[in-house]
């Protein structure tokens, strides 16, 4: 179970858009989160390791040690 709080304007926003199409405020919350995350998983876990600080090659490099450069 998850809460979470929004700002008035977003609040009434959804509050329309459920009212209107008969759907649940749960309903388009979890289609935003679901989106999101989908869109931004690979960016996000990307990024996770960059914060890390864990030594690190240029793809140059990693390239040329593979054997990939001609």
């Amino acid at each position: 179970m998850l809460a979470v709080r929004l700002d008035r304007e977003t609040e009434d926003k959804l509050n329309r858009l459920a009212h209107e199409t008969g759907r649940s405020k749960s309903y388009y919350v979890r289609q935003a989160v679901q989106d999101y995350l989908e869109e931004r998983e690979d960016y996000l876990l990307a990024l996770a390791v960059l914060e890390r600080d864990e030594p690190r090659k240029h793809v140059a490099d990693l390239r040329e040690e593979l054997g990939l450069e001609r």
